[in-house]
C-alpha cells in the first residue's frame, strides 16, 4: 500500500452535472484540491469506472456532494456496487467527506457510506468524517476556537483527514513498522494478550445477543484477556450535559460528576482495553437506554484521552429486522465521534426472536468463529 497514492471516489450524478450542481460542487473541489496536493490521486466519478481489484489495498477518500435536497443519485449506485461486491475494499483504509447543499442529511449519508464500505472490507481510522452543511454553521464552534472563517476551517479539517488516512497503518501490513507516530491497529502478534472489553445491558437467560457473544468469546479466550461489564439494574445514570469545562475537570481526574459504574468500572477498563465489543440487542430499531447512556458518558474520558489505537466491534441481534440501523448508530457514535478505529466488518448482525434461536441459524458457529478471528 503506497503512502503517496490515494483513490478519491466522488460520485457525480446527472443532477449534479447541470449548472446549479456544478456551482455546488465548486466548494468541495476547492477543499479537495488543497488537501490532496502532492499526492498521486486517481479520481473516480462513476461506478462504471471501477474495475475489479481497483479498490483493494488502497487509501480511499469518499467525497460526496449533495443537492439542496440531500440527494446524489450516483451515490446510491455506489452503495449498490459496494454491497454487491464482497471484499472490493479489502485491505483499504478510508475516510469520508460530505458536502451538503442544505442543513440536513450529511451525517446520515456518511453513516450509510461508512457501513457499506466497512462491510466491503474498508477500515476507517477514528474521526474519519468531515461534514459540511450548506451554511457551514456546523463549523461555528471550531471557527471561534481556531479564530478562522468557517470555510477555512472546513479546508483544514479535510487536510487533517487526508493526512490521517495516509498515515494510518494496519498492524502486520508491509511497512507498518516504518511509520512512527501513526495510529496503528494492534493485534495479538505483538507478543502480548489482546485486552478485550465487552459491555452489555442484557439478561443472560433470555438474550440471543449475549448467547451469540458467548459463542464468539469461546474462540477469543485462548488468546485474549476478556472483561465483561454489565450495565443493567439501574446502575447507569445518563449524561446530564455538564459544561465542557466541568466535564473536562472531572475527566482529568478519571471521574465524572455523576459517578457510579461508569467511573468505578467502565472508565478504567476502557482506558486499559485494546478492543471494545458492544453487545447490542435491537430495541425498537435503536440502542437500549443503558448502552446509549454508556456512549454519552464516555465524553469525560474522550475529552482528555485519545482512542485512536482502540478498535470497536458490535454484536447485534434483531427480533425482526433493522440491525443495520443500530450498526450505523454505533459506528457514528463510537468511531466518527469518539474516535475508535472501525475495523473491517466491525458488526456481526443476525436476526432471531425467541430466546436461544440465534444458535439455530445455519452456519452461525462458523460466523462467530470468523468474527472472533477478525478481532484477534
Amino acid at each position: 500500500m503506497d503512502n503517496k497514492e490515494i483513490v478519491v471516489i466522488s460520485p457525480v450524478s446527472a443532477e449534479a452535472r447541470n449548472l446549479s450542481g456544478q456551482r455546488r460542487s465548486v466548494r468541495l473541489k476547492g477543499v479537495l484540491s488543497r488537501a490532496l496536493e502532492g499526492l498521486d490521486c486517481r479520481l473516480i466519478h462513476m461506478v462504471e469506472d471501477i474495475e475489479d481489484g481497483d479498490l483493494q489495498d488502497r487509501r480511499v477518500l469518499f467525497a460526496i456532494n449533495l443537492s439542496s435536497a440531500g440527494v446524489n443519485m450516483e451515490f446510491y449506485r455506489l452503495l449498490e456496487y459496494l454491497r454487491a461486491h464482497e471484499d472490493c475494499l479489502k485491505g483499504s483504509i478510508g475516510g469520508i467527506v460530505v458536502d451538503g447543499g442544505g442543513e440536513m442529511y450529511t451525517k446520515g449519508i456518511a453513516r450509510r457510506m461508512a457501513f457499506s464500505a466497512n462491510r466491503a472490507g474498508c477500515t476507517f481510522p477514528g474521526k474519519a468524517l468531515v461534514e459540511a452543511t450548506g451554511s457551514l454553521r456546523n463549523f461555528q464552534v471550531l471557527s471561534r476556537v481556531m479564530e478562522k472563517e468557517p470555510m477555512e476551517v472546513y479546508g483544514i479539517q479535510v487536510e487533517k483527514l487526508v493526512r490521517r488516512i495516509m498515515g494510518f497503518q494496519i498492524q502486520g501490513a508491509p511497512g507498518a513498522q516504518d511509520a512512527p507516530g501513526t495510529a496503528e491497529v494492534r493485534g495479538v502478534g505483538d507478543g502480548q494478550r489482546l485486552k478485550v472489553l465487552a459491555v452489555h445491558a442484557s439478561t443472560r437467560s433470555s438474550s440471543n445477543t449475549l448467547l451469540l457473544w458467548d459463542e464468539v468469546k469461546k474462540h477469543l479466550e485462548p488468546r485474549a484477556s476478556i472483561r465483561e461489564i454489565s450495565l443493567r439494574n439501574g446502575q447507569m445514570v445518563d449524561c446530564r450535559g455538564c459544561k465542557y469545562e466541568t466535564c473536562r475537570h472531572f475527566g482529568e481526574k478519571g471521574r465524572c460528576f455523576y459517578g457510579g459504574i461508569m467511573v468505578d468500572q467502565v472508565y478504567p477498563a476502557i482506558v486499559d482495553c485494546d478492543v471494545l465489543v458492544m453487545i447490542c440487542p435491537n430495541y425498537n430499531d435503536a440502542l437500549g437506554a443503558n448502552l446509549t447512556a454508556f456512549i454519552n458518558r464516555l465524553t469525560a474520558v474522550v475529552n482528555i484521552r485519545s482512542f485512536e489505537k482502540k478498535r470497536v466491534y458490535a454484536i447485534i441481534v434483531s427480533g425482526y429486522s433493522g440491525g443495520d440501523i443500530l450498526a450505523e448508530q454505533v459506528l457514528g457514535a463510537m468511531s466518527m465521534n469518539k474516535g475508535f478505529i472501525l475495523p473491517p466488518r466491525f458488526a456481526l448482525l443476525e436476526t432471531a426472536n425467541d430466546p436461544g434461536t440465534v444458535m439455530e441459524i445455519p452456519g452461525i458457529r462458523e460466523k462467530a468463529e470468523t468474527f472472533a478471528d477478525g478481532i484477534r
